[in-house]
């Protein structure tokens, strides 16, 4: 079997009695944290330029929209997925040469899980499936120092569990899979420079292209299934030489990724606990600052501290402002938390943080990079006008694998997001829903998605 044949292999025999029961826990506690980011996004600017492009464009009413309507399946996992990754506020996975987000992989298997009229058992081993492809690739076959993005992996992914709660057999999964990996290797340069909206939309184009990819396939379209060691494919342009045995693989990858306690760049969230924890412990205020240095592994450096991705002092966006850790830790000083509302345009236009984030210098530590990501080390200190100089260290955060959160802890963070769009009564509904998804229909889920919208 070719490569790719050995990953479809392992994608259409997995199994619930694969995942143990720490694994479904886990995966349950991703999915109402990424709902509660989705809801959380509706309102936004983006989300409805995409809503008009979705009404505009139509589609069968086969795939639930959240907040309302429906659409066919690879328009949905494209407008869900971008709700999912607006904020960005979802989950993430840490490898030594690559950081993503397993979440994104959701909107994609939903919808078809919603178009199979598959159960919930089902649609938690399908994104099991997804996050086990996503966090190994990412593992093995790092793309990031070769110029694209992380969203290449996504296609493998995205497709992987599309393909399993489709149920497609063996043969059409290796072409969904095939199709998908060859046509959709993005750029970094999404998350370089100036950033734009597309930093948010990168991976819901690939769950778009990648729940598109399935469906030809299931309907005969066949792909290049030497897509991985063939002439010219994804080893011998993108990733370089690896190996993964899949028939090895488990589905227990959920149970290490992180969740965000913070509304920023996964990067960033031990160094805003070390802030807070400086600022509540010594009692300055932010205008007491002459100046904040931080200490920080490599990876943060490069691309939120000002490295080789591009400045992080010149914030003007919100897609800009949640990738720079200078405008992070000022505006987590001033406002004393990072929420979807430390982004709002006014907010990030004040002198206030302007200034402030001009004071933050970032550094990257050799022996800080040796422990990431097993830790997300860095070192904070606070300058004060008055000659005071006030330190703190840092390896980890509530939400870090080795701080992992419980079930009411992502239950709170989901009616923080999600109070302004659904009353309670809905909001405790789809907790609900998501505790027993093993036990119902994803019909069911959808049908309470289709609920929320604005709610005073």
């Amino acid at each position: 079997m070719t490569k790719v044949e050995q990953l479809a292999d392992f994608v259409v025999n997995a199994s619930f009695t694969d995942m143990s029961a720490d694994a479904v826990r886990e995966m349950k506690i991703r999915i109402l944290d990424s709902l509660g980011c989705a809801i959380g996004a509706l309102c936004s600017e983006l989300i409805r330029f995409l809503r008009k492009h979705i009404e505009d464009f139509g589609g069968h009413h086969q795939c639930t929209l959240m907040g309302g309507g429906a659409t066919a399946p690879d328009r949905a996992a494209f407008f869900n997925s971008a709700l999912v990754r607006y904020l960005d506020f979802n989950d993430s996975y840490l490898a030594k040469g690559e950081t993503c987000h397993p979440s994104d992989n959701l909107a994609g298997i939903l919808a078809a899980a919603e178009y199979a009229r598959a159960g919930g058992t089902d649609f938690l081993i399908a994104l099991a499936v997804a996050y086990q492809v996503q966090c190994r690739l990412s593992d093995v076959a790092p793309v990031r120092q070769r110029g694209f993005d992380h969203t290449t992996q996504g296609s493998y992914s995205v497709a992987a569990g599309v393909a399993r709660v489709l149920k497609l057999d063996r043969e059409k999964a290796a072409h969904a899979l095939a199709i998908s990996g060859t046509a959709f290797n993005a750029l970094r340069v999404t998350r370089t420079g100036r950033l734009s909206h597309w930093k948010g939309l990168a991976f819901p184009n690939t769950a778009f292209g990648a729940t598109h990819a399935c469906f030809l396939a299931l309907r005969g379209i066949t792909g290049p299934l030497e897509v991985f060691e063939g002439n010219k494919g994804f080893i011998d342009s993108i990733s370089g030489p690896f190996e993964i045995d899949w028939s090895k693989q488990n589905l227990e990858a959920v149970t290490e990724t992180i969740l965000k306690k913070y509304n920023a760049e996964i990067h960033s969230q031990s160094a805003i606990e070390g802030i807070l924890e400086l600022q509540r412990e010594a009692g300055f205020r932010a205008e007491e600052v002459r100046h904040i240095s931080i200490e920080i592994f490599d990876v943060a450096h490069k691309i939120i501290g000002g490295g080789e991705e591009g400045s992080k002092t010149e914030v003007h966006t919100k897609e800009e402002a949640d990738h720079s850790l200078p405008y992070i830790i000022a505006v987590a000083l001033l406002d004393g938390q990072v929420t979807p509302a430390q982004y709002a345009p006014e907010r990030i236009r004040r002198a206030d943080v302007q200034e402030l984030l001009r004071k933050v210098s970032v550094h990257p530590v050799p022996h800080l990079s040796a422990r990431f990501p097993s830790e997300l080390p860095c070192s904070v200190t606070v300058h004060l006008n008055n000659e005071q100089i006030l330190h703190k260290q840092k390896k980890d955060y509530p939400g870090f694998f080795t701080s992992p959160w419980t079930w009411e802890t992502v239950a709170e963070k989901f009616h923080v997001l999600a109070a302004p769009y659904a009353e309670r009564s809905l909001r405790e509904s789809i907790v609900e829903h998501v505790a027993n998804l093993e036990h119902i229909p994803v019909s069911e889920i959808t049908r309470l998605l289709a609920q929320v919208g604005h709610h005073e």
